[in-house]
């Protein structure tokens, strides 16, 4: 007969979804020796991605704000009502998006600084976006 114990480790916290969670498998034969350990890392699941809604042309809730440290991995998803051509300043990024669908956007927060996020065609700013230095 073996037993197996299973640890799981706890993320260091910076909410980042940089953490790793750590398992431990340690089999124990019938003698009570240990036979094997075996540790796993696994990266833990990034928090999913801001969600902008626009309605009617404008923006749900008002203007979102993104902030992000540079280095990150800059991501958020926009769902329209309405086709629009979405465009990130300073950035010079973008993406089409249809009538009652969504568009993901996801690119290295390379530059710092304070950049729009605008429905192209109407210029209508539907987010700030924020890179400082990580």
């Amino acid at each position: 007969m073996a037993l197996f114990v299973v640890l799981g480790g706890e993320d260091d916290g910076d909410g980042g979804g940089r953490a790793a969670t750590t398992q431990t498998q340690t089999t124990i034969d019938r003698s009570g020796t240990t036979d094997r350990t075996q540790t796993r890392e696994r990266p833990a699941e990034p928090p999913p991605p801001p969600r902008i809604v626009v309605e009617g042309g404008r923006p749900r809730g008002g203007v979102e704000r993104l902030t992000f440290e540079s280095g990150d991995r800059i991501r958020f998803v926009v769902r329209s009502d309405v086709a629009e051509e979405i465009h990130v300043h300073g950035y010079d990024i973008t993406r089409d998006v249809p009538a009652g669908g969504s568009v993901r956007l996801s690119f290295p927060a390379r530059l710092e600084g304070v950049f729009e996020v605008e429905l192209h065609g109407t210029g209508q700013q539907i987010a700030e976006l924020r890179v400082s230095p990580g």
